[in-house]
């Protein structure tokens, strides 16, 4: 199983920026799909995720500003970043769950300038 991160770029504050995470290798059939994301020097925290039923869940330092969205007929989960602030400068990457089995997408990094 491949996740291909790709969006990431540098962005003024205020922008909008576009992840796409591609899944290969296997059918889209994950539980639970979600970007992370880790700034320098701090811990890999959950920004977003979605169920295979389409429920969504968001850190609260995202809500209002990011979307997650899948589709199933591209094999591909999607974040929608709005508002984008400089704190939100990290890489992300997007995570897949299906039972026991974890998988990660490589990273793209996101820099927010003010």
């Amino acid at each position: 199983v491949q996740l291909q991160a790709s969006g990431g770029g540098l962005v003024q504050a205020g922008g909008s920026l576009r992840l796409s995470c591609a899944v290969s290798g296997s059918t889209f059939n994950f539980n639970v799909m979600g970007w992370y994301r880790q700034a320098p020097g701090k811990q890999r925290d959950m920004v977003a995720r979605i169920t295979s039923g389409g429920s969504t869940y968001y850190a609260d330092s995202v809500k209002g500003r990011f979307t997650v969205s899948r589709s199933n007929a591209k094999s591909t989960v999607y974040l929608q970043m709005n508002s984008l602030k400089p704190e939100d400068t990290a890489v992300y990457y997007c995570n897949a769950n299906r039972g026991m089995a974890e998988y990660w997408g490589q990273g793209t990094l996101v820099t927010v300038s003010s």
